[in-house]
């Protein structure tokens, strides 16, 4: 018992989500979806299903960047990885253990 070796849960970053599941990033997100559908509910009359789709588009839009995926939080922060990937430098340096020894491509 003495070494020092300790056990971490999988699970020991969810107590810091709300819901197991959401941040407050996400929570605001799919609130202000919720709430702009609700009130375009309110103010627009639709008698066709266009209309009740459009009504219910921004909801559905903020349920669905909000969803949890496997691998990553949820969908919003996997397109915000595939987009720095395609976006960002891609240039990796080598800093390994035998640094000194490669020589510089010129």
């Amino acid at each position: 018992m003495g070494n020092n070796k300790f056990l971490i849960p999988a699970n020991s970053k969810k107590s810091m989500l709300y819901l197991s599941f959401f941040n407050l990033t996400d929570l605001i997100i799919f609130g202000t979806g919720v709430g702009l559908s609700f009130i375009f509910l309110i103010a627009i009359r639709s008698n066709d299903l266009v209309t009740s789709i459009l009504i219910l588009l921004p909801a559905l839009v903020a349920a669905f960047l909000v969803i949890p995926i496997p691998n990553h939080h949820n969908i919003r922060t996997f397109i915000g990885n595939v987009y720095s990937y395609f976006a960002k430098r891609r240039t990796y340096f080598w800093k390994g253990w035998c640094n000194s020894y490669v020589e510089e491509n010129k």
